[in-house]
């Protein structure tokens, strides 16, 4: 071969065959397109230069109608996990605890004209009301930022924002109790909950645990003993009226001596907000909340019976109430007080019947509303798409509930209450699921979030520094 044809291999680059040698390489440059070190000829660089590809900006996407942005919002994806702001499974459970309140307040208590408590009731009642409070407590969490809470001004906005939602819950229980209907609306006792809830925003998973137990070991207590100082339950519903002429009464029903007092029921709200701060959607959560749940149930509805029935608790409050029988106990443990429980020992907050609002009846009842979430938000993994129908009535559980009251006032069931029930809930499923297709989120709960947020930035301007957490 020619040595005069033979390329000089400049210091630093390999020669065919070459293997590399010990030590630091010397540094080289960046090839610019240009001459790099006598490597590339002019002419190469500028046919490098012509024949460059050439890079186009990605065409912008066409922003959707406002239409086609509100169906899309809460349509669940393909496996069910999550709709594309909001957890599926989360809606579910609330169209579910929906569904129970709806058949509590339509179908009878009992089986025919004998003593027993129906599958409905056994299921159902006392149970659906608490879950839908966990649930208000997941969505508590959500609103101050789930995982990772909100701090400075968007958290003073939140605050406000619930503030606002509570006050406008409400007022709408109230002016829902001025119909007659054969049900207690839960929404005065909710809007009253909300204001509660708020200092608790701020707290940790394991501090609102902990607030959750103490609400449901000493309110109960205190609920318990303000029945022979404060007015009893008087009012089945009340109403504007009721307020401003008897606020001491409405106030102590609210709080402490109604169907769902706020103190005792705090601790569903703050477990259902220690709930939402968890990653619901992972499996390992999904799976603890249905363990946890059952166990907690189970020992607490077992507890209870065991000292009723083997430890002489039943004869006890027989022999401490001597108006009541050993059957009268076992009513109340059945159905719940007619309206309040005696006060003639403290050994009552030992049973655990529905609407008691016993630390017992508590613990049962948040037990089962573990694992009801946590089912599921695992279910809907496979058969999502399926409970869409019951997910779409969970989206807009408050206009649901109100329109069923509503319903309740104006439509005799009496008679014929599985038609009744078949009726709301067929209603009920196709509004919900054509509404949620066609503009989003049901007309009363787009209000309420609507009027909260502007309340929030009017009330706490960009200007305006919130505190540190």
């Amino acid at each position: 071969m020619n040595e005069q044809a033979v390329e000089e291999i400049p210091e630093g680059y390999l020669a065919p065959g070459e293997r590399p040698r010990p030590g630091q390489r010397p540094q080289r440059e960046v090839w610019t397109g240009g001459s790099n070190n006598g490597r590339t000829s002019t002419t190469e660089a500028q046919h490098w230069s012509e024949n460059a590809p050439v890079v186009t900006a990605p065409p912008r996407a066409t922003a959707p109608s406002p239409r086609q942005a509100a169906a899309t919002r809460n349509v669940a994806s393909a496996d069910g996990r999550r709709t594309k702001r909001r957890i599926m499974g989360v809606d579910v459970a609330r169209g579910f605890a929906l569904l129970g309140m709806i058949a509590v307040h339509t179908l009878p208590a009992s089986v025919g004209t004998t003593d027993q408590p129906s599958l409905t009731w056994v299921l159902f009642g006392g149970h659906s009301a608490a879950l839908f409070a966990v649930l208000a407590g997941v969505s508590l969490a959500f609103l101050t930022g789930g995982r990772n809470p909100r701090k400075g001004i968007d958290a003073r906005r939140a605050r406000v924002g619930i503030a606002v939602r509570a006050l406008m819950l409400f007022a709408l229980g109230l002016l829902l109790n001025t119909l007659d209907f054969p049900a207690y609306n839960i929404l005065i006792y909710y809007g009253l909950m909300f204001l509660l809830a708020i200092p608790f925003t701020i707290m940790s998973v394991r501090w609102l645990l902990t607030s959750a137990a103490l609400f449901m070991i000493f309110a109960p207590m205190l609920m318990q003993f303000s029945l022979t100082v404060l007015p009893g339950h008087v009012h089945d519903n009340a109403n504007l009226v009721d307020l401003v002429s008897e606020p001491g009464t409405v106030l102590a029903e609210l709080f402490l001596t109604g169907t769902y007092p706020a103190l005792p029921w705090m601790a569903f709200i703050c477990l259902g907000m220690a709930l939402g701060r968890l990653p619901l959607t992972r499996d390992r959560t999904q799976i603890l909340m249905v363990i946890f749940g059952a166990v907690i149930a189970a020992v607490a509805k077992g507890l209870s019976m065991l000292m009723l029935l083997r430890f002489d608790v039943r004869e006890a409050l027989v022999a401490a109430t001597p108006w009541l029988t050993n059957k009268e106990v076992m009513t109340i443990q059945n159905y719940g007080p007619d309206p309040e429980l005696p006060t003639t020992t403290m050994s009552w907050l030992l049973i655990s019947g529905p609407h008691t609002n016993t630390p017992f009846a508590i613990a049962v009842s948040a037990g089962l509303a573990m694992v009801a979430l946590g089912i599921f938000l695992l279910i809907c993994r496979w058969i999502g798409r399926f409970l869409a129908p019951l997910g779409a009535m969970g989206s807009m559980t408050l206009t649901i509930y109100s329109a069923h009251l509503v319903f309740l006032a104006f439509v005799p069931i009496s008679e014929t209450p599985m038609f009744w029930l078949i009726v709301q809930i067929a209603a009920a499923a196709l509004v919900a699921t054509a509404w949620q297709h066609a503009l989003g989120s049901g007309p009363l709960e787009r209000f309420v979030t609507k009027a909260s947020r502007a309340a929030g930035r009017k009330l706490v301007p960009n200007g305006q520094v919130g505190p540190r957490h």
